[in-house]
């Protein structure tokens, strides 16, 4: 998501956002969040609310803080009005909301890193929208190197040719051996590769690890020398690929050990619910 997508983002939630000055809280409307969020109806929407109401209960966090049943009037027919409920939420709410949906939907990526973040920084949330993208990537890849993994053992191929095959398919994508990747990422040889790979280099690899899956399924390829062709050929179209682009994977810098990235985003939201305070007192003619 480039920065343009995400200034256009922000400035959708921070208009819908609602403050109580005085006591310092900022809170948004259900029903005005909905769409934002990708929802076209209410009933969806407020199934959503009532999931992330159970998981701030589940973590110890009183809900009436921050959940708020209200009711809205709404123009009805001609010049009538009828009562409808809404929720206020404050960012915590709004965050857990965001944290059931699916992060692969843009709108969402960006509001789990809206919301969990106290700063209204753009380059803050794309930091976290990054690290979003990156994640969803990798949790893709050991996917598709599980789907390949149980594919190959069907096969006759046991771990260690699961390991021959998958080093074969790096040589060919990055032009060096696995080992010397590691090197030149300056990495432990213990973790995974894909640990300090940027988004769009484990994409790539997920990407000739699904053809792979596709062919070996689609053809019913059988044992190792020929899985290892199949794969070390989707590796190295992969890489044309990206060379026609003017990209070369084995030169991409680094990206940041993901393990620890991940610590820190994890710590980070631990501290959502106290930053986001608790709604105002409720009044018994609370009206929107």
């Amino acid at each position: 998501m480039d920065t343009k997508r995400i200034l256009e983002l922000k400035n959708n939630f921070d208009q819908i956002l609602n403050s109580v000055v005085e006591e310092n809280i900022e809170y948004w409307l259900a029903r005005d969040l909905m769409p934002y969020l990708g929802y076209s109806r209410w009933e969806n929407f407020e199934t959503a609310i009532k999931r992330a109401m159970t998981a701030c209960d589940g973590s110890g966090i009183d809900v009436n803080d921050q959940f708020r049943e209200v009711t809205k009037l709404i123009e009805h027919g001609k010049g009538g009005k009828r009562e409808i409920t809404d929720y206020m939420l404050t960012r915590y709410a709004c965050y857990l909301i965001a944290m059931n949906g699916d992060p692969r939907k843009e709108e969402i990526a960006f509001a789990q890193s809206y919301f969990a973040v106290q700063t209204r920084k753009v380059e803050i949330i794309e930091e976290r929208v990054k690290y979003i993208e990156r994640m969803n990537a990798r949790e893709q890849l050991t996917a598709s190197e599980t789907r390949l993994s149980k594919n190959i053992y069907e096969r006759g191929v046991d771990d260690q040719g699961f390991g021959r095959i998958r080093s074969m398919g790096d040589r060919a994508l990055f032009g060096i051996r696995t080992a010397e990747m590691k090197e030149r990422l300056g990495m432990s040889q213990n973790r995974p590769l894909a640990d300090f790979l940027p988004a769009l280099t484990i994409a790539a690899k997920n990407l000739a690890t699904e053809m792979t899956n596709y062919n070996v399924e689609q053809k019913d390829l059988q044992g190792e020398r020929s899985i290892t062709t199949e794969h070390v050929q989707n590796n190295r179209s992969v890489r044309q690929m990206l060379g026609e682009r003017g990209i070369k994977p084995e030169e991409l810098p680094p990206a940041e050990d993901i393990k620890k990235l991940e610590r820190r985003v994890k710590s980070a939201e631990k501290k959502i619910a106290i930053e986001s305070g608790k709604l105002p007192k409720k009044k018994e003619d609370d009206l929107f």
